[in-house]
């Protein structure tokens, strides 16, 4: 799936309680994380609930790296904005992941503005870990 589709998919849902349905929808569609990747190094600081997202790099010669994603959350709704991440993100090279503002998109969704702040902080802290590990793979 990618971040296209979800923003077509949202545009189809009028009403607040069906997007949060389809977000929790896509959560459950997100591949499981391997156990052994629950891990404090795969830990994301910042998040009220627990989440870890582990990152495959690829290299991809003068293209620079590719990175995919894999996570979880032990909050529904977090899985949800985990996947949208990972359509946004997910299979992208390094250089377009740090050039996306994922904020925007989510912002653009109308999604930001129905999340706590709690979690609002939660996903800033992901998506800053997903652009760490996005600037470390240039840097290697």
């Amino acid at each position: 799936m990618d971040i296209n589709e979800v923003t077509d998919n949202f545009a189809l849902l009028d009403d607040w309680d069906d997007r949060y349905r389809y977000v929790i929808e896509l959560g459950r569609a997100l591949a499981p994380l391997p156990e052994s990747e629950r891990n404090d190094v795969n830990k994301v600081q910042g998040c009220a609930s627990q989440v870890w997202l582990s990152t495959i790099t690829q290299r991809n010669g003068a293209a620079g790296p590719v990175l995919s994603f894999v996570g979880d959350s032990d909050a529904h709704i977090v899985r949800g904005l985990i996947a949208i991440l990972f359509a946004l993100y997910s299979g992208k090279p390094a250089r377009e992941i740090l050039s996306t503002d994922a904020i925007a998109v989510f912002d653009s969704l109308g999604l930001r503005e129905h999340l706590t702040p709690q979690r609002s902080n939660g996903l800033r802290s992901m998506v800053e870990r997903i652009r760490t590990d996005a600037r470390t793979a240039l840097a290697a």
